[in-house]
């Protein structure tokens, strides 16, 4: 008998779109001779769907053996979807709910990361009560006392949204409001000149308790000094791999992404991204929910090891159905 999989996808939040193209890639890509898919679109007003009707999450997780987690931002990498899951007894794909919702927090993942040992750019953390309807000054406290370029992002969010480059006084005002757009905290985040890296895990993969895929690397689209949004989701920019590093360092962004990926008590798979620069490698964020449609960085990473994302998909519904 074939078990009946929950693709949950959609959901409130700016990462909507991400999701949907997400969920889209898992409910094409699932053997349909070991799995019954089961389309659950969340509406962007949180409203769940099933065959296109408004029911509520008991209606639709009815009679469902396991869970995909394919939803992005606060419902997914934040952990409320999760903690939805647990209450109603459903197993499901990726880390639990708390674990998902501090990894979602960029401020204490990189608090967590540094006690850790691992390298990560100085930040500054603000908060829209010390903007106090004010970007302008706030901007120029924070000039006059952070050395610049900097990358300012939203300390709850993904995909690059609401994250942006300052190197002048203008440039970082401008940054400040555009996050803030995005989260009630913000990082000013020193800029770390380098290669950006990103590391996808795979847990009891291959006969390794944690297995590591090989490091792709991401390189902005022209004129670009990250890897934004845009040229995440639409397709721009470029993923080179696996020879754009060496042994050793493909070694150590391993152990790296290893130690994260623990350290974090994160479950079934994960991808962090890494700066190397002439100072050494530096931790940049985690992701517990890596967007897996056919031009993501996980996806061209499983590529990378001749897995395809049907396997994938196999591997973790398994992890999902034999945790307790």
């Amino acid at each position: 008998m074939r078990s009946v999989v929950a693709v949950l996808r959609g959901g409130h939040g700016r990462e909507y779109d991400v999701s949907l193209k997400s969920g889209a890639a898992v409910l094409q890509a699932l053997n349909q001779e070991q799995y019954e898919p089961r389309d659950v679109f969340i509406s962007r007003d949180g409203q769940w769907h099933l065959f296109g009707a408004p029911v509520i999450p008991e209606r639709a997780l009815r009679g469902v053996d396991v869970a995909f987690n394919a939803l992005r931002g606060r419902a997914g990498e934040g952990g409320e979807a999760g903690r939805l899951l647990e209450k109603l007894s459903v197993p499901y794909t990726g880390s639990c709910g708390s674990a998902s919702a501090f990894a979602f927090n960029k401020q204490l993942t990189k608090q967590a990361v540094k006690k850790l040992g691992i390298r990560t750019p100085r930040a500054l953390v603000v908060s829209v009560e010390d903007m106090d309807g004010n970007p302008e000054r706030l901007a120029s406290d924070i000039f006059r006392t952070t050395p610049l370029p900097a990358i300012v992002k939203p300390v709850f969010g993904g995909s690059s949204l609401g994250v942006g480059f300052a190197n002048s006084y203008h440039a970082l005002a401008s940054a400040i409001e555009h996050a803030f757009e995005h989260s009630s905290k913000v990082l000013v985040e020193e800029y770390i000149r380098g290669r950006e890296a990103s590391v996808g895990i795979l847990e009891d993969f291959r006969g390794e308790k944690i297995y590591t895929l090989l490091p792709v690397e991401i390189v902005p689209p022209p004129g670009s000094q990250f890897f934004d949004y845009t040229a995440k989701h639409d397709g721009q920019g470029a993923v080179r791999y696996p020879g754009a590093f060496t042994g050793t360092e493909k070694e150590e962004l391993g152990r790296l992404a290893r130690a994260v990926h623990k350290g974090l008590g994160l479950a079934h798979y994960s991808r962090a991204d890494f700066v190397i620069s002439r100072r050494g490698i530096y931790f940049l964020e985690v992701n517990t929910a890596p967007a897996l449609a056919e031009h993501t960085p996980f996806h061209h990473a499983l590529g990378a090891v001749g897995t395809p994302l049907s396997h994938f998909l196999s591997h973790v519904i398994s992890l999902a159905q034999q945790r307790t």
